[in-house]
């Protein structure tokens, strides 16, 4: 199975929580029927991306990095590679990567928690972010990498304060899931 298929099926299987949701889903959709080459970098329409929040459940804190190219702090996560065959795993690997945390990572189950389209700079327009939250082992050491100017745990109540609403909305659908 190549990566657009995988992206198809996992964002027809997705439940959105709202309405708002349920209507990402279907550009998204709309955007690949429309884009075969829509989960890459050079698709100038827009392009799929997979990212990660990296949880700690039990010190109930995530992990976010300050973005070189954005200076805010987001979730960890980026453009999919030719490598990748799954849009989980490239959520995986851009959490391993960005976080800095070797081994031990995990996604939570049930796929992505949230859906959310951003603008950028031309040529693209669009980020189609995919999101999924990673839990992360007892004791993780995380490490700073090339593309983050810094990385930083935050308690859940500090995360509003630093980073913008669509963080906040990934880490309250976290949480929930989580049940915590």
């Amino acid at each position: 199975m190549s990566l657009y298929e995988d992206a198809v099926l996992v964002l027809k299987g997705y439940e959105g929580q709202d309405a708002q949701q349920s209507g990402l889903r279907e550009v998204y959709l709309e955007h690949l029927d429309a884009h075969p080459d829509g989960v890459y970098k050079p698709c100038t329409a827009g392009h799929v991306t997979g990212s990660a929040l990296v949880v700690d459940p039990v010190g109930g804190r995530v992990l976010l990095t300050l973005h070189k190219k954005l200076g805010m702090w987001l979730q960890m996560g980026g453009h999919c590679e030719p490598g990748d065959t799954t849009l989980a795993g490239a959520a995986l690997r851009e959490a391993v990567e960005e976080s800095g945390i070797g081994s031990g990572l995990t996604l939570l189950e049930g796929g992505p928690v949230r859906l959310d389209r951003h603008p950028i700079p031309a040529p693209c327009n669009w980020h189609l972010d995919v999101q999924y939250a990673a839990l992360a082992p007892a004791g993780a050491v995380a490490e700073i990498s090339e593309e983050s100017l810094d990385l930083r745990w935050f308690a859940y109540e500090e995360v509003a304060a630093v980073a913008d609403t669509s963080v906040v909305r990934l880490m309250e659908a976290t949480r929930a899931r989580l049940g915590a």
